[in-house]
């Protein structure tokens, strides 16, 4: 009887591991559209990040996407509507065409390893002023006029669906320089 336990509950931690590990296993995304793993080869935030003089030390390059990032997003939260027009606005050290980024994108930013509060961002990166908050990405599920995902920066940049209507804070991104801009 006691072996027949033993060998029920065995087979029971495997069986709730694999559905644990097949959760979290590399490839598979959530249901959230738009959705990315991160690239296998993840650099530390000092090789990861370079401060670009060319946007007057304002726009940082992250070396494993290509995308320039704000170096000090805003501090004031926003509505989405306004959060994408402030983003096609900006101006940062004399470059235009900024933009909210995607929810990958903003997912891409945030190391999990990073207990809470945060905020989530790998050891040694050069950001400023961001905040274990909510960041709004430009993803929509669907043509849901509704509102948008968003990231959670303060607790392991879990996607959270926020209402249009409410204000949450704003980090653009830039689609990347050309070379001779770097």
């Amino acid at each position: 009887m006691m072996r027949r336990r033993c060998f029920a509950i065995a087979i029971g931690l495997l069986v709730l591991g694999g559905l644990v590990e097949v959760t979290h296993a590399p490839g598979v995304a959530a249901d959230v559209p738009g959705v990315i793993q991160k690239p296998d080869v993840a650099l530390a935030g000092a090789q990861r990040f370079v401060i670009l003089s060319a946007l007057n030390n304002d726009g940082v390059l992250d070396k494993q996407t290509g995308l320039v990032w704000e170096k000090s997003p805003q501090t004031a939260s926003a509505r989405w509507s306004v959060a994408r027009r402030t983003c096609a606005e900006k101006n940062v050290g004399g470059q235009k065409g900024w933009r909210l980024p995607s929810l990958s994108e903003l997912q891409n930013m945030v190391d999990p390893s990073i207990a809470p509060p945060g905020p989530t961002l790998p050891p040694g990166h050069p950001f400023l002023a961001v905040q274990s908050a909510v960041y709004w990405s430009e993803t929509r599920p669907g043509e849901d006029p509704k509102g948008a995902w968003a990231v959670h920066f303060g607790l392991g940049g879990g996607a959270v669906f926020i209402n249009g209507a409410h204000a949450v804070q704003v980090w653009c991104v830039h689609d990347g320089l050309k070379a001779d801009q770097r």
